[in-house]
């Protein structure tokens, strides 16, 4: 589910920064294009009007590509809100005095949208959108009043094509920011859910574990005791060994602790509970530590050498697991006289070194992965 709503959240930050492009683009192709060929002949300078639009496209390309990438507006934006502010005076200054309001003028209007290209999805893309308008729209006021063109009519046209482009133009990007915030909350709050319910079922894999505990342990108890009260003598050496091997079991159970159930150390568990049902007496320390993840295969190829001499014991054996960051390590020292033993260093795929060594009638079982 968390997974299925994160694609979600990737979804809406991709597709509304396409639509941001394409809006961009079709409105300059569309429109910005359309009106420069339309109008050639009425401008004072036709050739800057075409320069203007060419570099209006580079700079929206440029914006595109990275957004593409990133996802977020390019980082020398500074730079580029300037050559697009030129651009739009370029236009201005292409055409004549009396079109200043005419649709041949289109930079004033359309720059809007390369603003939106190029603050998308930066830290402080309120206040920098905010400004790139507001000198926009200084700038245009700024050539009516050098043109003579502050009667109501003027005002009035230059209030509705204001209103109208920065409407749609904050509009889009406000709209798209709350998709994409309002995404992030969902995602956030997944994972939460995921957490909370990874904590509960944590906790019920650690409560079943205790519950396991204290019934071994009640069985080992209430073993011993029956014997015992039943008239076995305690110097009987059949007698003595199952106390012995009792308490060796006791101490391990009453002495283990899993907060963090881990599935190494559960699959080891089973093997010694195994073992000792079997009589064989096994010494394990507490299994602590925290366990790095294990890329796949190498849970594997770390017991299995190890619980074939676990599994194979005749009387004792000895289990130690030690964990760091990077590397984790599984030992048996059994007396097995079937395992057979390699002269050298096993290397298995997923990574893991398995040593053996024997001496007398033990042998001993080491397997280390450690993180390349």
């Amino acid at each position: 589910m968390t997974e299925d709503i994160e694609q979600v959240a990737q979804r809406y930050g991709r597709y509304t920064t396409f639509g941001a492009i394409v809006i961009t683009l079709v409105w300059h192709i569309g429109y910005d294009l359309t009106v420069t060929v339309t109008g050639w002949d009425g401008f004072r300078w036709p050739v800057l009007a075409a320069v203007s639009w060419v570099a209006y496209t580079a700079i929206a390309a440029y914006a595109g590509v990275v957004l593409v990438r990133t996802y977020t507006g390019p980082t020398r934006v500074l730079e580029l809100a300037i050559a697009v502010l030129a651009a739009d005076v370029a236009v201005m200054v292409a055409g004549q005095p009396q079109d200043l309001l005419g649709p041949s003028n289109w930079g004033w209007g359309s720059v809007g949208w390369l603003g939106v290209m190029l603050f998308w999805n930066r830290p402080r893309w309120r206040s920098e959108l905010t400004a790139f308008l507001a000198v926009n729209a200084g700038g245009m006021l700024a050539a009516m009043a050098v043109a003579g063109m502050l009667d109501r009519v003027s005002i009035a046209k230059y209030l509705m094509v204001m209103a109208g482009s920065i409407t749609l133009q904050v509009g889009y990007m406000v709209g798209c920011h709350t998709l994409r915030v309002r995404a992030e909350d969902a995602v956030t709050l997944a994972r939460r859910l995921a957490a909370d319910d990874a904590w509960r079922e944590s906790a019920r894999s650690i409560h079943a574990d205790r519950i396991r505990r204290y019934a071994a342990i009640r069985d080992v108890a209430e073993s011993l005791l029956t014997q015992l009260a039943d008239g076995a003598d305690p110097g009987d050496p059949r007698v003595r060994e199952d106390c012995t091997a009792g308490a060796m079991r006791l101490r391990r159970l009453i002495t283990e602790r899993e907060d963090v159930p881990d599935e190494l150390v559960s699959a080891l568990r089973e093997h010694i509970d195994a073992a000792e049902r079997r009589q064989v007496l096994v010494t394990a320390p507490p299994f602590g530590g925290s366990f790095p993840e294990l890329p796949e295969g190498v849970r594997e190829d770390l017991l299995r050498g190890p619980i074939e001499a676990l599994d194979g014991a005749r009387s004792r054996a000895r289990v130690t697991v030690s964990a760091m960051s990077t590397m984790v390590s599984v030992a048996v020292v059994a007396d097995n006289d079937d395992l057979p033993v390699s002269a050298t260093p096993v290397r298995e795929p997923s990574g893991v070194v398995v040593t053996y060594q024997r001496q007398g009638g033990e042998v001993w079982v080491n397997s280390i992965w450690q993180d390349p």
